[in-house]
Parts: C-alpha cells; sequence; structure tokens
C-alpha cells in the first residue's frame, strides 16, 4: 500500500502545480492542459479505490491511520476537481462576454422604418367592451333600486293591513295617505272602517 500512497501523493502535488498554468495559458493550450489535468484527476480517483481496498486490508493497528491517510488524500482530490471547475466555469462566463461584446461591436445600426404601425386594434377593442360591461352594469344596478323601492311600498302596505288586521283597511289607510287631503281612519265618509 505505502508505494501506491506514495505515488498518488506525488501526483496530487503534481496537480496542484499544473493549476497554475491555467492561469498562464494562452487560449488554445487551455483546454490542452484542461484535459490533461482531468485526466490526471480521473487516474488519481482509481487509485483512491485501489488504496481504500488496500487500507481496509491492513493490520488492526494500522489500519486507522491508513484509513485517514487515504481520506485526506481524497479531500485533496476532491478540491482539485472542484477548483477545476470552477476555473472552467469562470472560463465560460468569460468567453460568452467576449462573444457578446463582439456581437454588439459588429452590429450595424439602421434608423426605424418610415411605416412603422403600433398595434392598436386589439386596445381599442378590450377598451369598448370594457365601456359596454360599464353601462351594462349601470343599468343592471339601476333596475336592482327600482325593484328595491316597489318592494319597500308592498312591505309598507302589508306592514299596515297586518296591523289593522283587514286588506280593506290597509287600502283605505293608503287611499287616506295618497288622497288629495288626509282622512283618518275614522272619517265617516270610510265604509270600511268599524267605527261607522
Amino acid at each position: 500500500m505505502e508505494p501506491l500512497y506514495q505515488q498518488t501523493h506525488k501526483h496530487v502535488h503534481e496537480i496542484q502545480s499544473h493549476m497554475g498554468r491555467l492561469e498562464t495559458a494562452d487560449k488554445q493550450a487551455l483546454h490542452l492542459v484542461e484535459n490533461e489535468i482531468q485526466a490526471s484527476i480521473d487516474q488519481i480517483f482509481s487509485q483512491l479505490e485501489r488504496l481504500e481496498i488496500l487500507s481496509s486490508k491492513e493490520p488492526p493497528h494500522k489500519r486507522q491511520n491508513a484509513k485517514l491517510r487515504v481520506d485526506q488524500l481524497k479531500y485533496d482530490v476532491q478540491h482539485l476537481q472542484t477548483a477545476l471547475r470552477n476555473f472552467q466555469h469562470r472560463r465560460c462566463a468569460r468567453e460568452q462576454q467576449e462573444r457578446q461584446r463582439e456581437e454588439l461591436l459588429s452590429r450595424t445600426f439602421t434608423t426605424n422604418d418610415s411605416d412603422t404601425t403600433i398595434p392598436m386594434d386589439e386596445s381599442l377593442q378590450f377598451n369598448s367592451s370594457l365601456q359596454k360591461i360599464h353601462h351594462g352594469m349601470d343599468d343592471l344596478i339601476g333596475g336592482g333600486h327600482s325593484i328595491l323601492e316597489g318592494l319597500r311600498a308592498q312591505r309598507v302596505t302589508l306592514k299596515v293591513g297586518a296591523l289593522l288586521g283587514d286588506r280593506e283597511k290597509a287600502l283605505c289607510f293608503d287611499f287616506s295617505q295618497q288622497g288629495p287631503r288626509r282622512r283618518s281612519l275614522t272619517s265617516p265618509t270610510c265604509s270600511a272602517c268599524p267605527t261607522q
């Protein structure tokens, strides 16, 4: 296990030194350096799998120490993998910004066409529909108001009739309130009144 561990540890340090080349490489060589580093990381992961198997076969008094060393190597390699992915992400974002900048610089701007039209038909149609709905609601509210007034008048007539106990008396009372002069229920001209 020890020779494989030393070899893997050496590879990890080599990758760490290669990571510095990413910042200084030109655009053409950059992809080659990234691919080389990724291949080395993949090779180290396969070596780590073998090291995990070998560390579990170590004698009991060395096993825990061996596992800790392998775990530390695994952590270092995962850290390198994350650093490579972050660099690739930054590179892609930078390349996209450069492409967008070039597109903007190469674009030719022209004046607007003389026959520019603004589509207003839908807006006008929508506005006229709202106006119709508004007037329809006003008519509906007015009709409801008239119905309520009629119900109130009927309520007064029925209430008076219930109080007097007779519909003729209620009509007489209603007539006496609406007549040219106000008559009382005890007027001699009312044939329905019991006081006659």
